[in-house]
């Protein structure tokens, strides 16, 4: 749900440090609710998250949005971009206020070829992407919402992080309607509070609950 990636960001942070590889590295900050990166548009840097959560997802033409994933702490954005020399697939939106490290593609495209450790690193990012992006449509496509949604909620909780219903709908890809209504069907069965979105059931309950739609 939210991605972070420790590793890529240390060897930034290093290349930052270091006068020379990290000549042209910047830091700029964003305020929440401001664009990084804008669907269709041409970009000239990269991204990496230091801090703060964003948003990657593509705008339909009918208005309505699908989120990819949220993308945290040592996250990297606008990679694509450098590589293919097009323009920008998704939107990236910050939902808290940001800092990033941002690499020219010039720079960018020199470092892969200069430094197999952060060849290598990128590589890991892209795979886990295809991995994730493979997970979680085989959920989405086998289980119920609510298992895609109690998921998603009890994700959120052990991240200490708030995301809104209709960022949520948009990841679940489903309209805010029926997010509501799947709401209210789990707190009829008593799993979430009446009020708000925290799960009323203790962690073995709730890991009990996920295996019985795994195992249906």
């Amino acid at each position: 749900m939210l991605r972070t990636n420790t590793a890529f960001l240390q060897f930034v942070e290093q290349l930052f440090e270091d006068k020379q590889a990290g000549n042209a590295i910047q830091l700029k900050s964003f305020a929440a609710g401001a664009h990084l990166i804008r669907q269709g548009s041409i970009i000239s840097q990269v991204y990496i998250i230091r801090e703060g959560i964003t948003k990657c997802y593509i705008a339909e033409d009918n208005g309505k949005d699908y989120i990819f994933e949220f993308l945290g702490t040592g996250e990297i954005t606008g990679e694509l971009e450098a590589i293919n020399k097009g323009a920008c697939l998704s939107n990236i939106t910050a939902l808290t206020p940001v800092t990033v490290f941002t690499i020219p593609h010039n720079r960018f495209m020199a470092l892969l070829r200069s430094y197999p450790e952060f060849n290598e690193l990128l590589l890991k990012v892209l795979a886990a992407r295809i991995y994730q992006t493979c997970i979680r449509t085989s959920y989405q496509q086998l289980y119920p919402v609510e298992y895609a949604l109690l998921r998603l909620l009890s994700l959120e909780a052990s991240q200490q992080t708030f995301f809104s219903k209709k960022d949520m709908a948009a990841y679940l890809g489903i309209s805010v309607r029926s997010f509501n209504r799947t709401l209210k069907d789990l707190r009829e069965k008593n799993i979430l509070d009446k009020e708000g979105l925290n799960i009323d059931l203790s962690k073995e309950q709730l890991e009990q609950m996920i295996k019985r739609f795994e195992d249906a």
